[in-house]
């Protein structure tokens, strides 16, 4: 693939500036993208990309862009996977409502949280209780063992594929495709050949399972999303199937992957802070409200993208309609002027209604928040409670743990720890 102009105002900026936006970008800023980060925040709050891309550092900026309207998400495909044509991009990258505006995103949101309600989270309680309680018993048993690999991933894949209605005998292969998917959210000319061809095969793969197990549940419905999602209305509209294929597929990615990731980063901020878990084990009640500290400190969605839809400044720079920027979700979120010591994990900050914290960016603002949050910080809130509960001791058996190559969605290849029983 033929490689970009370089934008020239890019390359006269200071050779610090450029030097941190190589290492947040490049290989060198998954383990640690918050050094080169604080290196631009401290820099300004605006800079340019080599790509030509205007990048936000800052908390107050970065969240004006993300809980307005002015700003538009729809225009993320063409910035970030500009290799795919546009008439390809429903079966290529196959985002449902995440990439849209009013008023089909409202009318998108509306209809699928209809399927997805506070009830429904809350009905998953006992069984998020039971899962996270056989994957702690599993890795107590093994001693030690790979906590991405038994807990982290398993927990939310196994609930999103009950949730939806993914029999078990799938879950290998969508937990695949789930993964291939998410490194392709990256930037097209940052992404290897393969890794664009396993995007491909992973979202055309999506649509067809997802479409043979939405026909099977036209003529035989169940208590799953799937089913739920084909017969919801809203004074006469209904999704179509392309719609309802790309809220499956984007729903099962934003929860298994990305809640994935938080119990992976968080797990490893809290073994690198004893102090926190003992404070999680003095005051038990701090498990309601630890899980947003934890994906403050290290937010599964890095980065994210917008367009003005009219003309406006923000951070001294005037855009125009149409002119992206891409949000630091992971500097925001560790920005001194908006979180008193930021770098510091502290499971008490989010606690106290009284003097409450920031909201994090860790689920963007505005129309685009999550609507699986919830269900996130629920099972990171159920999980914490049974490892407290069950395991006396945990030790973090490697000090520099392989992350996968991802930028966007970024999370731990693998995390060896060793548990020992209460």
């Amino acid at each position: 693939m033929a490689a970009p102009e370089v934008n020239a105002v890019a390359q006269e900026q200071d050779p610090a500036v450029l030097n941190a936006l190589v290492q947040l970008f490049g290989p060198d800023g998954r383990s640690d993208p918050y050094t080169p980060a604080r290196v631009l925040r401290d820099a300004g709050p605006i800079h340019q990309t080599p790509l030509g891309h205007h990048v936000l550092t800052r908390y107050e900026d970065c969240a004006a862009v993300l809980s307005t309207t002015a700003w538009s998400h729809a225009e993320e495909a063409g910035m970030m996977h500009p290799t795919v044509k546009p008439e390809d991009a429903p079966e290529e990258l196959p985002t449902s409502f995440l990439w849209m505006e009013p008023p089909d995103h409202t009318r998108l949101r509306n209809l699928v949280t209809k399927g997805f309600t506070p009830r429904t989270v809350a009905r998953l309680r006992p069984r998020i209780e039971q899962l996270a309680e056989e994957l702690v018993d599993n890795a107590l048993a093994a001693g030690e063992f790979d906590l991405v690999e038994t807990i982290a991933y398993p927990l939310p894949l196994i609930i999103a594929c009950e949730l939806i209605g993914v029999p078990e005998e799938a879950y290998a292969q969508v937990h695949q495709w789930s993964q291939d998917l998410a490194r392709g959210f990256d930037h097209d000319y940052t992404l290897p050949e393969e890794s664009l061809r396993a995007r491909s095969v992973a979202s055309r793969g999506f649509m067809g399972y997802f479409r043979d197990l939405l026909n099977q549940r036209r003529v035989h419905p169940r208590d799953d999303l799937l089913s739920a999602l084909s017969q919801v209305e809203d004074r006469g509209d209904v999704l179509t199937e392309q719609e309802l294929l790309a809220t499956c597929i984007t729903t099962f990615v934003a929860g298994h992957e990305t809640t994935a990731n938080l119990i992976g980063t968080g797990m490893l901020r809290l073994l690198r802070a004893p102090d926190q878990i003992q404070a999680l084990r003095d005051r038990p009640e701090l498990t309601a409200s630890a899980p947003d500290e934890l994906l403050r400190l290290e937010p599964s969605v890095q980065i994210t993208t917008r367009a003005a839809t009219r003309p406006i400044t923000v951070a001294g720079h005037d855009f125009e309609p149409g002119e992206g920027v891409v949000v630091l979700i992971n500097s925001a979120n560790h920005d001194e002027r908006a979180f008193p010591d930021p770098d510091r994990t502290d499971v008490a900050r989010y606690s106290d209604p009284m003097r409450p914290a920031k909201k994090h960016l860790g689920f963007s603002l505005g129309i685009h928040y999550c609507l699986g949050a919830p269900l996130a910080l629920l099972e990171m809130e159920i999980l914490l409670d049974v490892l407290l509960r069950k395991v006396a001791v945990m030790d973090l058996l490697s000090n520099n743990p392989p992350f996968k190559p991802n930028v966007v969605i970024r999370g731990l290849e693998s995390l060896r720890v060793a548990f020992q029983p209460a």
